[in-house]
């Protein structure tokens, strides 16, 4: 199932897309008194299995429904939301891809290297994100999400996967020289609208094998970033085990992966060209659709 969330009348909305178009949840569950089926993200997630097919039978009933149209919204029409509208935390992997790690000349981690993000950063599909007045170095990040579907501490890496909701797409946007500063990169990760999230939360069911998923960046339609999850340095499992040894994982819970190679900062210092006002970046990652967002210089 892709979940998705939009913004109708000043209230934040769950959609679930089809290929008729997208089914407005709340309406929908008005329309046919199922009271019990959860009409928000979270409380889709919160409920796992059960809350997903009361989702998709409730879907099914606006499919089958010849007068259910109003129900069904078109896509491009919608003003999008965040994936996952208020996560608990937003734990980022770094330097989680071989070839990425090997382009900025640094080490191979021999441990997942975690920093954190907080909700200002959260932004969607379509939504311009402005260049913070204090930086000249915005580059792009294209990465896989995890979301965290049950709560967990101490999970082994045998059954992590057991604990994941979905996943979805970001831009781990990072502002290089406010990141590089000092020893701890969160300066340059922290900027307002620095995780576009999205389009869609694909549940782990519909993904399969997330370790094997196609992942592009693109900017103003050029190519950046082309590769592959299989060269995650620290796998799906491998992550969601190690940080729920340090800290208990809660559903709704947004753990970013890490980069491929193809950034800004990896490439020789008199080559680098930074996001600049006009710039448009789209990230895909494969099954999990393609997010796109517009740099406009800050007022």
């Amino acid at each position: 199932m892709k979940l998705l969330n939009f913004n109708e009348n000043n209230v934040q909305k769950l959609g679930v897309k089809t290929d008729r178009g997208v089914v407005d949840v709340a309406a929908a569950a008005e329309r046919y008194s199922a009271e019990e089926t959860p009409v928000t993200v979270h409380g889709v997630i919160e409920g796992g299995k059960e809350a997903v097919a009361a989702v998709q039978g409730l879907v099914d009933q606006v499919l089958a429904d010849s007068a259910a149209s109003d129900l069904l919204l078109e896509e491009d029409k919608l003003n999008w939301a965040p994936s996952v509208t208020n996560p608990d935390k937003i734990i980022c992997v770094g330097l989680n891809y071989r070839k990425h790690a090997e382009e900025t000349n640094a080490p191979i981690p021999k441990y997942p290297i975690l920093f954190n993000k907080f909700s200002n950063t959260l932004t969607a599909h379509g939504h311009d994100v402005a260049l913070p007045k204090s930086t000249n170095e915005v580059d792009y990040e294209a990465e896989l999400v995890i979301v965290i579907g049950k709560k967990t501490k101490y999970v082994s890496k045998e059954e992590a996967l057991d604990y994941v909701f979905g996943y979805s797409a970001v831009n781990d946007l990072s502002a290089r020289d406010l990141q590089l500063r000092t020893p701890q990169w969160m300066l340059g990760k922290i900027c307002d609208d620095f995780s576009p999230l999205g389009p869609y939360l694909v549940t782990a069911d519909e993904v399969g094998d997330a370790n094997n998923l196609e992942i592009k960046c693109t900017v103003n339609g050029e190519v950046r970033q082309h590769s592959n999850t299989s060269d995650m340095i620290f796998n799906i499992s491998e992550i969601v085990s190690y940080i729920s040894q340090h800290l208990t994982l809660s559903p709704g819970d947004v753990i970013l992966t890490g980069t491929p190679e193809g950034v800004v900062l990896g490439y020789p210092e008199d080559k680098r060209v930074y996001l600049k006002d006009g710039d448009v970046v789209t990230i895909e990652i494969e099954k999990l659709g393609s997010i796109t967002n517009r740099l406009v210089a800050e007022v």
